[in-house]
């Protein structure tokens, strides 16, 4: 019984057929139904019923499910382990928000290659939200991301407190435009809306972008506001033409630090990059960069 079998008859159920499966594996749909076809001549069952043109678990098909996710899980960590052995060798994949990646990373990554040279760093970013449910899908070693996060499988260390400010362009009045905004699942969305709905605008009143330069280069031309981290702001190649005003403090204040899986294998590049990270942010710049 391969592996790639079990993760295709997955698909199969999770997306609810053979062309979802197939896109989300990135695959032709043969692939997918000869790998199911297969599955089922080495069980000597069928794992689904045909009606018509979709497809319904059978029986034996429910009781694959879930040994398959265990066996797909333990494969995961299994994998995770191996890639962790050591404190110089492997990889370490980290996830950040790209606000936290844009100012707070280079100079920690720095401290880690330094200390674990042969460690290989990957890097992604994205929102809260789906860094937390790739982090739970074993996709990552460890997500810097707005706290305070609560998970039975997740633990968090606070690293940084940021401060969130309302920015808007210079001489521009907020009130009469929309918020300008990163896509659902970011941390610092919620609390812009939260402000949004405080200073009376309408909550559809607001603008979506992907990208920290794209914000903040529409708000420095007075297309509207946003809230962003200080220190992103006062960093950004458009602070000239920035207005900055404080927020109250139960919106401005946000926990910032790093998430990792309880279970996993303690991986000491992480342990690294987070008091790097922590103390950069506090201005113990010598002890942060030394190896």
């Amino acid at each position: 019984m391969e592996l790639v079998a079990l993760r295709t008859f997955q698909a199969v159920v999770e997306e609810g057929g053979i062309l979802a499966a197939s896109r989300k594996l990135n695959t032709v749909q043969s692939n997918v139904t000869g790998r199911i076809r297969r599955l089922e001549e080495e069980l000597g069952t069928e794992l689904f019923h045909r009606k018509g043109r979709g497809l319904e678990l059978a029986p034996s098909g429910r009781v694959l499910l879930d040994y398959a996710r265990r066996m797909l899980l333990l494969e995961r960590e299994t994998s995770a382990a191996v890639r962790q052995v050591g404190e110089s060798v492997g990889e370490l994949r980290i996830g950040a928000m790209e606000t936290f990646a844009a100012v707070h990373l280079p100079r920690a990554l720095k401290a880690v290659r330094a200390r674990h040279p042969r460690v290989e760093l990957r890097v992604s970013t994205d929102t809260s939200a789906a860094l937390i449910e790739r982090l739970l899908d074993h996709k990552l070693d460890c997500a810097f991301i707005g706290g305070p996060v609560i998970h039975p499988d997740l633990a968090f260390d606070e690293l940084v407190m940021e401060e969130l400010v309302q920015v808007c362009a210079a001489g521009a009045d907020p009130v009469l435009q929309p918020v300008i905004l990163f896509r659902e699942g970011c941390a610092y969305r919620t609390r812009a809306l939260a402000w949004q709905r405080a200073s009376g605008h309408a909550v559809a009143d607001a603008m979506e972008f992907g990208t920290l330069e794209g914000i903040l280069g529409c708000v420095s031309v007075g297309l509207g506001w946003t809230l962003l981290p200080r220190r992103v702001v006062e960093q950004s190649q458009h602070r000239a033409d920035l207005t900055i005003r404080e927020v109250p403090p139960q919106i401005s204040r946000v926990q910032t630090g790093v998430a990792y899986l309880r279970a996993a294998p303690p991986m000491a590049a992480i342990k690294t990059l987070s008091d790097a990270v922590a103390a950069l942010a506090n201005g113990s710049v010598e002890s942060s960069v030394q190896p």
